[in-house]
């Protein structure tokens, strides 16, 4: 920046020779004064002063001291393209470049040939993302100069950008967000003051559920232009994606007010309407115990925008909700794991899910999912729902006698006695002694479960030790004999009479 830092030859001189004067000081800082009455100085000389003394502060890096000097320079002598080109140089040095490109272009109205002041719009033009108006600099330079190379890495620079902007439209187009991001990032090495670039960004963050950045991005834009409608178009994106619809409606509409053709805003206050409208109505259906319709209005709901991954979790828990009210209960896990993808902290949709892997008989689902939920929040409630999944598997893991007879739990003492009857005729060894070895082996197998299932389930006390969860003494079960419980059940009663016989149909 040579015009800002030139100090002539003459100068030095007369500063040299000042140094070297020994006069009486007193003497001629009267005389100067005197003569400063008689002739005083003009707006010229003291803008040229003001310069000089810029000039200083800005070699000094004390750009906003250096700021004030041009000023009032420009004050003096508006006229001067030199004084409007250094001004726009201290503004670029404090990265305000809308007001270094207003300095740099008012030097070309005031001189067209001032190629410095081309070079500083080209600079301007790239850092705030302008590629036209950064091609048009650079071409009037080389008009101006063919030889010139002020501009040779700006030159790159914005082939580059024009390059990034085309990759980036075609990842938006795509919604590969993070790809956007990516070489958002690239070009705002290249033009750092892009607030279209930073804006872009923001809002594919929002888009990926890094709303907090996406947040910060927006409001530093908001700071440097309050009625940015795209700015606030951001921040309604931010609060739509966090579940906060009301205010999210209330920001598009600001941005509208602003920016009447804003479509982005117009579309998504549509979406951020209906999301509201379908949540509120599908809970009113639940509520009132209208799950079928309520399923309906929630699969409908989750339709609207797979990005919004805060309101879907909810979505999903409701409809899971509703399923278990259904007796759907392999579809409430299924929505409950959609769920836990979406968000993996979310403590409700976890324990509703550990909930139905009980009733659906997975104990060993049902007591991870507690174990987990309990790392995420250590409550009585949870600890005592770990507690019985375990007790609930410990039991799962023994023979289930009910099931080996084929009745239910509160079946009768008279249910019990023709279940076993019927069981053990069926499995009796006699009745197989013409089979294979193998199929011998698998009926003797099933026979003395049969019997062991009487035994205990046709004693009041083991089988209230059973129905408790206890285990059932080893040596007891050891010392079990199927063909004499057998014999004892057709020979005094159980089987139909005291002289009871039967005989086998092969």
């Amino acid at each position: 920046m040579e015009d800002v830092i030139e100090i002539s030859d003459s100068e030095r001189e007369e500063s040299s020779s000042t140094s070297e004067m020994d006069v009486d000081t007193q003497e001629v800082n009267n005389s100067a004064a005197d003569a400063e009455q008689i002739v005083p100085k003009d707006a010229a000389t003291i803008a040229e002063e003001k310069k000089k003394l810029g000039n200083d502060q800005y070699k000094a890096q004390n750009y906003p001291s250096a700021l004030k000097l041009y000023s009032d320079a420009i004050s003096l002598c508006p006229d001067s393209a030199a004084y409007y080109g250094n001004r726009a140089a201290c503004y670029m040095m404090l990265l305000n470049y809308n007001s270094a490109l207003t300095d740099a272009r008012h030097a070309i109205r005031l001189d067209p040939s001032f190629e410095k002041a081309y070079v500083r719009v080209a600079k301007c033009c790239l850092a705030l993302g302008d590629i036209i108006g950064t091609e048009q600099a650079v071409k009037t330079v080389a008009e101006l100069d063919s030889q010139s190379t002020a501009l040779s890495s700006e030159q790159q620079a914005v082939q580059k950008l024009r390059q990034l902007e085309t990759t980036i439209q075609s990842n938006y187009d795509s919604q590969a967000y993070r790809n956007v991001v990516f070489y958002l990032d690239s070009a705002l090495k290249l033009a750092p003051a892009c607030l279209r670039y930073r804006l872009l960004k923001a809002e594919c963050l929002a888009y990926l559920g890094r709303c907090d950045e996406a947040l910060d991005l927006a409001v530093g834009v908001m700071k440097l232009d309050s009625n940015s409608a795209d700015a606030i178009y951001v921040r309604g994106l931010c609060l739509y994606y966090t579940d906060n619809l009301e205010k999210g409606i209330l920001h598009f509409e600001r941005a509208l007010q602003l920016d009447p053709d804003h479509h982005k805003s117009k579309k998504m206050r549509s979406k951020c309407k209906q999301l509201k409208e379908m949540k509120e109505n599908g809970n009113m259906l639940f509520k009132s115990g209208r799950y079928r319709e309520a399923h309906v209005v929630y699969t409908d709901a989750l339709k609207i925008d797979e990005h919004n991954k805060d309101i879907n979790s909810k979505l999903l828990y409701n409809r899971a909700l509703v399923n278990t009210r259904i007796s759907a209960l392999r579809e409430a896990v299924a929505d409950c794991n959609r769920v836990l993808e979406l968000n993996a902290q979310y403590l409700k949709a976890l324990l509703l899910r550990a909930r139905c892997h009980g009733d659906l008989e997975k104990f060993e689902e049902a007591v991870a999912d507690y174990e987990t939920a309990l790392q995420l929040e250590k409550t009585p409630e949870i600890k005592r729902l770990l507690r019985d999944a375990k007790f609930a598997l410990k039991k799962s893991k023994r023979k289930d006698y009910y099931k080996i007879l084929g009745i239910a739990r509160n079946a009768t003492e008279d249910e019990i006695k023709k279940a076993y009857r019927k069981k053990a005729l069926v499995h009796h060894p006699d009745r197989h002694a013409g089979s294979s070895l193998e199929v011998r082996q698998d009926e003797e197998i099933k026979f003395k479960e049969v019997g062991e299932a009487y035994a205990i389930l046709s004693d009041a006390r083991k089988k209230q030790r059973y129905d408790s969860g206890q285990d059932i003494e080893e040596q007891e079960q050891a010392d079990f004999d199927p063909n004499q419980m057998f014999r004892s059940f057709f020979q005094f009663g159980g089987g139909g009479g005291r002289n009871a016989s039967f005989n086998f149909e092969y």
